[in-house]
């Protein structure tokens, strides 16, 4: 990995873990991946953090499904869910493939450089 790809990468993955909206799992594999660069170990860690951020970015489609729905009024409260769904509509009608929460434009930086890892 280049110094330029290393420092860019560390960026990502520095915002992603600290990102409010980082998952328990994407948290420790961004560590991981944190203590890994420039060792030996840094391809095993890498191979590991693209795979938990494709699994973990959400698409802004599933957002809108999610936010709109029963299940999305519980976790935000309904009122919160209303806004999130309208922002989110606005994002998909400004072309946004993914959400656009910290953790989720960490996600998608990341991937963006997924060729050159």
């Amino acid at each position: 990995m280049t110094k330029e790809l290393l420092a860019y990468m560390t960026k990502q993955v520095n915002a992603l873990v600290a990102a409010p909206s980082c998952c328990a799992e994407a948290k420790a594999v961004g560590e991981e991946w944190l203590a890994a660069a420039g060792t030996d170990k840094e391809a095993e860690a890498t191979k590991k953090l693209l795979a938990e951020v494709e699994a973990d970015i959400m698409p802004i489609d599933g957002l809108i499904a999610f936010v709109g729905s029963e299940a999305g009024a519980k976790v935000f409260g309904a009122e919160m869910a209303k806004n999130v769904l309208a922002h989110a509509e606005e994002l998909k009608a400004n072309g946004a493939k993914y959400c656009d929460c910290p953790a989720c434009k960490a996600c998608e930086a990341i991937l963006a450089k997924k060729a050159e890892l």
